[in-house]
């Protein structure tokens, strides 16, 4: 009984597409992430790019400003000029940037996207077919009303009658594929071995639907038959943008059509028309078989369900795998090979060229020879570079680019050619293979990528001078018009080649440009995650940035290897904001923080001059430092006071001389108005207004003058120029400071705002013009408005647009039941139980690219809910009211509960904390909620707005904080009395993940890490691609040595790495003999001396030594230890070096898995087909004790930590539990699963006194197995219980870590079920639980928890629930989506008794539903409050007990 929760979204981009999803607004971008569909809008943004030329310069210019310093005694010169003006800028370019504006996740896997133009009327955008595995098409679009994607339709072809012959292998087993035809006619899937499924649209103009049928020249129109119509209440089948969907057989089309390989619609043909390539025989290159491929073109008849077939080529290479249609002006289909490219016209004439020596063995098809690239065309992408020359970008299998450019005569392809971009071109733009490629502009492209970034790059096209002076006489000859002149007129008098020849030799002219190449954007990626280790931060010992960090930093954090090739890397996981602590001392008294800054008053002399062209920059804060900090103060006597502190370069410094009172009272907000001239402090009982030098101007009091009552002001919000205050006795008052910069009160004429009663509330500056009048005016540009909002203690939303208050401009009643979508029209049940909502704030939140406004809610328990606002445009009814709505997004973050804030022990009373709106944080406008749960609220332009917790203890007082010392970044008092100037880790990511991604960039194939805790270093596997040569020294093979190959196939060679975690730099490199991989590297702890028995943590690495298929495969077992040396001058982190202790050769047989055994010091090894106890020796061999026989790979072995228990899993025969008793020395085997099951990864689960095995297979499955001697149906034992089976998707788990939990951050961390104290390995009890992390080559890392058996009953009832209650996108069911797949072979004995794994995904969209949706849930499902299923998800959703990271 398990529950298991993905704790990171998807990152590894499989599919992407452009369209026109939102009507409007251009191009959009859809890219798919296994489950996860985000649709992206772009921006284009003026950005500096530094180019060789303008280093160049920079480093120029900064040679000459350095020495006119060094001669510039007083800095007269320096101070006048300064150093900026004298070195040359950076240049300006657009650039464009990914804008995410939806994100949907998916209970499926994406195989395939279509962009479909349908003729749906009501929808102006394109429509989205989504292919989902194995066989099912889902056809969704844009719902405005709804924000969100809507459904149109699924199709299901995984019917057992559409498989074919009965011994056919399952779906799953085949690539299925999606394309559509270019003119949106239909759409074709690709399932199974040779089934086509085509489904018809419907087009506005087609014949069948006689739109242009003319009654007066054709007669009356015939009456349509309707009976066919499924009706189904007012709607039928005539509604619907497709038509019925019909299932082809490929070898009915054609008999040669056996062996499908790739197919896909060409353009410019009247007809739906798509060529494919197949084969009568299947793909062997051991068979000596060769060119059996043929490519066919087939044009569909979608009325008649049938087909004719246009041209046939045949005795085609067999290593051919992708058809790529290409548009006018080449036309025909590029046929993509392993070493070969093909053009086919449409007349069926082909045109290749070969691009590596290798061809000329595989193939006899005439090809043009350009071996000498040396290419190896497996896994690229090819995409149209330039439409209207016809070029063509090829991107390689690691990263490389090359140009495709074709030879047109006349109006035929008479040749291609193929060129390699230079990496001086910035043609290294990607690092790793491009899984899709999409164009978004003329002249930019997004490269989807699965093992390393994503990116949009574009480019430039430099012209030479002589290209440009010829280009100027062709330019008067392409001016004339030749409209008029017929084609038939052309090929009769011979005019088009001379045409054709005009615009070839400008398309020469435009080629001869260099290309130039840069990155735009790119989206973050952490798949596909190798392995994962726990480590500890580390600093430079009795550094000051050890000693800022006490307090703020993680016990220990995640560490992952990550990507592939050059994209290797390692990905360091934290799940709170490990600030950067700048500075930090006592400040036991502070309970709230503002810093300003104002301009200086103008004297006199200066305020004759209107323009202001003269006044210096002291009266102006644009691009200013912050000057004053003020800060509420409670002494330990309970007495309130306020003071102001000066920001200088020296620090802090306390004012005096000024008229700012401390002992006025509290403040509870302060900021500037008047356009940054007067400093506003809002105190309990007043209101003050300062100048720049904090001369007192004003003083308003909180007096109702017709009842004589003192309100006290309870929480305040500023947005120039106006003020809101919200008072004790729930009235609000507003106030506007006028252009003499005195403030007075706005009459507040709407007697429904004096009558409410107001709990909160606040300004907003509306810049977007989100909350602006409806214009009736196109394209008018959006006026900046002042917006407020208030919330009654009845729960309704009140919006006035200041400074009119006569009435509301909007209203709306069920804020407080916490819909998914809130408007004026709104209504919840009698009954409905309300949610406490302690405060709201409304504010931008966004990056540097792109900002929006966000309604937030702060509940009663500091949970948080986030609502976007977004118009529609009614034709009928376009007041305002009826054209704002609000969107509740996901979120589902919980805040610390109380028992858990309750163990710091504040030392003082707790006092209301407002959430605290910051414009530049980082670069990120953002909102911070302090008190017992600290987080930010961060948003990227590249993802959803994610709550994400700060390091550390409760936070009482925050504030932004921008000075020279410290650029955008913000100082905060916790409840111990100590404030910290800090800034956000620049090197970091949050919104994309939602937590704290820290990449660093290893350049290599990084396989495996791990961390040594007594060094606190990490030790890196990373496998390096190299030349593979035959041995010269074989005795049997004479003839290998006279072997010489210009082309030479490629194999891995292992290098040990270790790297320093203070610099994150290598420090120290091993590579390994040639042909020898690393397999697996793991931190153990070894007994080194037999006399003492000592023990110490050494580093072991198991390799395999593979010299070709007809030598035996070999291995080595390496153990390492970490020695202090003397480091390198200049770099002190380079004190440890990698010290080899011992050396095994294994001589049958990769070691491909290690594991620490028994409680001697002892390790168990996976060597070739055997798993053997081996122990160090002094004189450093590993002297073997008790093995194990396997039967093929094992693929992982893993021990429970001293108790003896084993577990091996077998990549072909499934798991084998074990034991391991050490007198005698002997393995005994106790239990195996099923013999069939591929195994990936498999570890250990305790649940108090039960054992659960899991084990991950290679169809996404994860198997629950058991030990059970006294089953009747386990034999004794000998068979493992099969508890359960649960498909996870895409996201299969190939690593695992097995932690315990904590209660808190405080707890003792632990790492593999072992606690970490001091670098000494304490077995730890059974007292906590278990969670065992997983890791997916999709980016997902996910958490599979035992659960209590009614823990299990409650929320497996609770996620039924919600799967028949909760929309899901695509029409795709959940509950089908966790079920294990038909091919799925039982794991073992059947015992699950019909029980499943609970689905955490699913019980993470609880927070979508409203709050009387959730009091129905709660009672079905046996709680008795919904606050009882909070506190339950709240252990077992996210990462839940795993606080030490």
């Amino acid at each position: 009984m398990q529950c298991y929760t993905e704790l990171t979204p998807p990152t590894a981009v499989t599919h992407s597409l452009t369209l026109q999803f939102f009507p409007g607004q251009g191009t959009n971008l859809v890219v798919a992430k296994s489950s996860l569909l985000q649709i992206f809008k772009t921006k284009i943004v003026s950005a500096e790019i530094e180019t060789p030329k303008s280093i160049a310069l920079q480093a120029k210019s900064a040679r000459l400003y350095e020495s006119r310093y060094l001669n510039d005694d007083d800095g007269l010169e320096a101070s006048f000029l300064g150093g900026d003006n004298l070195s040359s800028k950076a240049d300006r370019a657009n650039t464009t940037k990914l804008v995410l504006v939806s994100e949907t996740s998916l209970p499926g896997t994406i195989t395939g996207l279509a962009r479909i133009k349908t003729s749906n009327k009501n929808s102006r955008g394109d429509a989205l077919l989504i292919a989902s595995k194995d066989a099912k098409l889902s056809l969704v679009e844009w719902d405005a009303q709804q924000h969100a994607l809507t459904n149109i339709s699924i199709h299901y072809y995984e019917q057992d009658e559409l498989q074919g012959s009965p011994w056919a292998a399952p779906l799953t087993y085949y690539v299925n594929f999606l394309t559509a035809d270019p003119g949106s006619r239909c759409a074709a899937l690709k399932f199974g071995a040779r089934n086509l499924a085509i489904l018809p649209f419907k087009q506005a103009d087609e014949d069948i639907d006689m739109g242009d049928w003319d009654e007066e020249l054709d007669g009356p129109r015939p009456v349509k038959d309707l009976s066919g119509a499924v009706v189904n209440g007012g709607s039928n089948i005539e509604d619907t943008p497709y038509l019925p969907s019909f299932v082809l057989r490929l070898s009915n089309l054609d008999p040669s059509l056996l062996h499908p390989v790739h197919l896909a619609f060409l353009h410019e043909y009247r007809e739906p028309t798509f060529g494919i390539l197949a084969s009568t025989k299947s793909p062997s290159t051991s068979m000596g078989r060769k060119d059996h491929f043929t490519y066919m073109v087939f044009t569909l008849d979608l009325q008649q369900k049938a087909s004719t077939t246009i041209l046939s080529v045949t005795g085609l290479p067999q290593d051919l795998f992708r058809v790529v249609p290409l548009p006018a002006p080449v036309g025909g289909a590029l046929l993509v090979g392993a070493n070969e490219l093909i053009h086919i016209d449409q007349s069926g004439k082909p045109n290749g060229v070969a691009v590596n020596p290798l061809t000329k063995q595989c193939t006899s098809f005439s090809l043009v020879d350009q071996s000498e690239l040396n290419l190896r065309l497996e896994g690229c992408v090819v995409d149209v570079l330039t439409p209207d020359l016809g070029e063509l970008l090829v991107i390689l299998n690691d990263g490389r680019m090359a140009l495709v450019t074709f030879r047109i005569d006349g109006r035929t392809v008479s040749g291609l050619d193929v060129e390699m971009l230079p990496s001086e071109t910035g043609a290294t733009v990607i690092q790793s293979r491009v899984s899709s490629l999409s164009r978004l502009g003329r002249n930019t492209m997004f490269a989807g990528v699965e093992e390393g970034d994503s990116v949009v790059f574009g480019w430039t096209r430099k012209q030479s001078q002589t290209a440009r002076r010829k280009s100027r006489i062709p330019d008067l000859d392409l001016e004339i018009e030749d409209e008029d002149i017929e084609d038939d007129e052309d090929d009769l008098y011979g005019e088009e080649p001379v045409a054709r020849q005009r615009t070839v030799s400008m398309a020469s002219i435009v080629k001869n440009g260099e290309l130039n190449f840069r990155v735009h954007d790119a989206l973050l990626n952490i798949a596909p995650i190798r392995k994962m280790t726990c480590g500890i931060p580390a600093w430079q010992p009795e550094s000051e940035e050890e000693r800022n960090s006490v307090g703020v930093h993680s016990e220990l954090q995640l560490v992952s290897a990550v990507g592939r090739g050059k994209s290797g890397s390692l990905a360091i996981m934290n799940l709170a904001i490990q600030p950067r602590v700048i500075g930090r001392f006592d400040f036991p008294e502070a309970r709230a923080l503002w810093t300003v800054c104002a301009k200086k008053p103008i004297p006199k002399s200066l305020q004759a001059d209107k323009g202001g062209s003269t006044v210096g920059n002291d009266y102006d804060t644009s691009g200013q430092y912050d000057q004053f900090m003020i800060v509420a103060k409670v002494d330990l006597d309970g007495y309130e006071t306020s003071d102001v502190y000066a920001l200088t370069a020296r620090g802090f410094e306390n004012l005096t001389g000024t008229e700012f009172e401390p002992a006025a009272g509290f403040t509870v907000e302060a900021g500037t108005m008047g356009k940054g001239s007067r400093i506003i402090q809002v105190l309990k009982s007043e209101v003050r207004c300062y100048d720049g030098d904090l001369r007192l101007n004003q003083i308003i009091p909180m007096l109702d003058e017709e009842t004589g009552a003192e309100p006290r002001a309870v929480s305040a919000s500023i947005a120039d120029p106006y003020l809101l205050l919200v008072r004790d006795d729930s009235s609000v008052f507003f106030a506007q400071i006028d252009n003499n910069n005195e403030i007075e009160e706005l009459e507040k004429e709407d007697n429904a705002l004096i009558a409410t009663k107001w709990l909160t509330g606040c300004i907003y500056t509306d810049t977007d013009g989100v909350f602006a009048e409806n214009t009736t005016q196109k394209g008018a540009k959006p006026v900046e408005s002042i917006v407020a909002f208030l919330l009654s203690t009845t729960g309704a939303l009140h919006i006035y647009r200041l400074p009119d208050l006569t009435k509301p401009i909007y209203v709306a009643e069920g804020l407080s039941y916490i819909p998914p979508g809130l408007s004026v029209d709104y209504a919840a049940r009698k009954g409905t139980a309300k949610e406490t909502v302690a405060e709201i704030l409304v504010a931008d939140l966004g990056d540097t690219t792109q900002t929006s406004p966000y309604l937030i809610l702060r509940h009663a328990n500091d949970d948080i809910t986030i609502y976007q606002p977004f118009r529609i445009k009614r034709d009928l009814d376009n007041e305002f009211s009826k054209t704002l709505f609000f969107h509740k997004l996901p979120n589902s973050s919980f805040a610390k509960s109380a028992d858990e804030s309750a163990q710091e022990e504040p030392t003082h009373q707790p006092r209301y904390l407002p959430m605290h709106r910051c414009s530049n944080i980082s670069g990120y406008s953002t909102v911070f909620l302090p008190g017992a749960s600290p987080s930010f609220i961060l948003k990227s332009s590249k993802s959803l707005p994610k709550v994400v917790s700060l390091q550390g203890s409760s936070v009482q007082a925050m504030s932004s904080f921008h000075t020279e010392g410290c650029e955008h970044g913000f100082i905060y008092a916790d409840m111990h009395g100590i404030a910290r100037v800090t800034q956000l880790p620049s090197d970091c990511s949050y919104a994309e993940t939602g937590i704290s991604v820290k990449k660093v960039s290893v350049g290599d194939d990084v396989d495996s890490v791990a961390f040594h805790p007594p060094s606190k270093s990490y030790v890196l596997g990373c496998n390096i691609s190299e030349p593979f040569e035959l041995p010269k020294d074989d005795d049997y093979h004479k003839e290998w040595a006279r072997e010489n190959l210009a082309f030479k196939p490629t194999i891995d060679r292992g290098v040990l790495k270790l790297m320093n975690p203070i610099t994150w730099t290598v420090i120290d490199t091993v590579e390994l003999e040639p042909c020898e991989t690393i397999l697996c590297v793991e931190t153990l702890n070894l007994e080194v001396s037999e006399s003492t028995n000592e023990r110490k943590q050494l580093v072991a690495i198991g390799t395999a030594l593979c010299k070709g298929e007809d030598l035996p495969t070999r291995g080595h077992v390496y153990v390492y230890d970490i020695a202090e040396v003397i480091p390198e001058p200049g770099r002190p982190e380079t004190n440890k070096k990698l010290k080899l202790i011992a050396k095994e050769d294994i001589p049958r047989g990769a070691v491909t898995a290690l594991s620490e055994v028994g409680t001697q010091g002892l390790m168990l090894v996976a060597q070739g087909q055997k798993c053997m106890v081996r122990g160090l020796k002094e004189d450093g061999t590993l002297l073997p004790v008790a093995f194990m026989d396997m039967n093929c790979h094992v693929t992982s072995v893993k021990e429970l930590p001293g108790t003896g228990l084993c577990l091996m899993a077998d990549a072909f025969k499934g798991v084998w539990f074990t034991g391991y008793t050490e007198e005698p020395y002997k393995m005994v085997l106790f239990g195996k699963s099923c013999s069939r099951l591929e195994v990936l990864n498999a570890d250990f689960l305790p649940d108090g006194r039960e054992l659960f095995i899991v084990a991950s297979d290679s169809d996404g499955h994860i198997h629950i197995l058991q030990f059970d001697p006294e089953h009747p149906k386990s034999l004794q034992g000998h068979l493992l219980l099969q508890r359960t089976t649960f498909n996870t998707g895409a996201h299969y788990p190939t690593s695992s870590l097995l932690l315990t939990t904590c209660a808190s951050t405080s707890d003792a961390s632990h790492t593999n079920g072992v606690e970490v104290t001091n670098g000494q390995d304490v077995p730890t009890g059974t007292q906590r639980p278990h969670v065992l992390l997983m890791a997916s080559p999709t980016g997902v890392i996910s958490a599979l928890r035992p659960l209590s058996e009614a823990a299990f009953r409650r929320l497996s009832s609770l996620a039924a629930q919600l799967t028949t209650s909760l929309p899901h996108a695509a029409g795709l069911n959940p509950k089908a989506y966790r079920m294990p797949s038909a091919s799925c072979m039982p794991s073992g004995v059947d015992a699950g008794i019909g029980r499943s794994i609970i689905d955490g995904v699913m019980l993470q969209r609880y927070t979508e539903l409203g709050t009387g949706r959730r009091g129905e849930m709660a009672g079905r499902a046996g709680y008795n409050r919904p606050d009882e299923i909070r506190s339950e998800l709240e252990g077992v959703l996210g990462w839940a007990g795993l606080g030490y990271f």
